[in-house]
């Protein structure tokens, strides 16, 4: 009895040894399917679950059996939560994930990881999705890629060249790392204070504003669209938004953001998506139960 149970927890230490190993790749699989940090490490919970009870030594591979398997889950659970955004309160926007530590969150590349990126995405279906995300962030090999989603290989190739092309056609260049930030910077600097004509200099012809409270914080419902109009959205709420707030700088999903303190709470997190012609779009994160990963203490 003694040497059975040894053995049972042996073969369980094993498996969870090898789980974690491939748990970042899991976990970033899942949060570009979802742009949510919460459902992500909730899937990766039930991932875990069901390779703990699965008989494992059937598996030959144990790494592509559990990409296959958080892939499937996140398809269906793109599906679900596709429906549950038709009913969000105001724009729903990513949630922020500190990248500091991990900036591809266990892909080869970066790719599908941006803003930006996460919210073209979601116009895609979740079977788009998840063969963008494996082709662009994981490179896996198209071979793979119809074996996990079900699909004959030339299906996924036409899957993969259509979400680039979507990319691709809304997507202008991208600034560098360093201009996003001072880009940012400068406008934060122009929010705090009201500058009506910093703000504009700054902002693309047909900038957009997006504000997520979820319905849980005061944010704007719509949209808002064009220089002009989000300069003066920004500085009609200047006085209010910015008093008691200290501003701190953080790396989320592999751009610069501004964390937002107020009484040592994270209050807001605010990035800039920018290309040659400007700041095209503007995202304020204010859902509190979006901003529980992101630190507080942002330098």
């Amino acid at each position: 009895m003694t040497n059975t149970r040894s053995g049972d927890r042996q073969e369980i230490e094993q498996a969870l040894a090898l789980f974690s190993s491939v748990r970042p790749r899991l976990f970033g699989i899942a949060y570009r399917m979802l742009g949510s940090v919460a459902e992500a490490e909730d899937l990766v919970q039930e991932v875990w679950l069901r390779w703990q009870g699965y008989d494992r030594a059937t598996v030959e591979n144990p790494a592509a059996f559990l990409a296959t398997v958080t892939t499937r889950l996140a398809i269906n659970a793109a599906q679900s939560a596709r429906v549950r955004r038709e009913t969000y309160i105001g724009p729903w926007l990513p949630e922020p994930v500190d990248t500091s530590a991990d900036p591809h969150l266990g892909a080869e590349r970066g790719e599908a990881l941006e803003f930006a990126i996460l919210l073209l995405l979601e116009r895609l279906s979740p079977t788009e999705r998840a063969a963008y995300v494996l082709r662009e962030a994981f490179d896996y090999p198209y071979r793979q890629i119809a074996e996990i989603i079900a699909a004959n290989e030339a299906t996924v190739r036409q899957l993969v060249s259509r979400a680039r092309k979507h990319v691709l056609a809304v997507r202008r260049r991208r600034v560098t790392g360093a201009e996003q930030r001072r880009l940012l910077t400068a406008f934060v600097t122009a929010a705090r204070s009201g500058d009506l004509a910093g703000l504009e200099n700054l902002l693309a012809a047909d900038a957009t504003s997006y504000s997520d409270g979820g319905g849980a914080a005061r944010a704007a419902r719509f949209p808002v669209v064009g220089a002009s109009r989000v300069a003066k959205f920004v500085k009609a709420f200047a006085p209010r938004f910015w008093t008691g707030v200290e501003v701190g700088w953080a790396s989320t999903n592999g751009q610069t953001s501004a964390v937002l303190t107020r009484d040592g709470q994270v209050y807001a997190v605010v990035t800039v998506n920018a290309s040659d012609e400007g700041i095209e779009q503007v995202l304020w994160m204010m859902n509190p139960a979006k901003l529980t990963t992101v630190p507080a203490t942002a330098t």
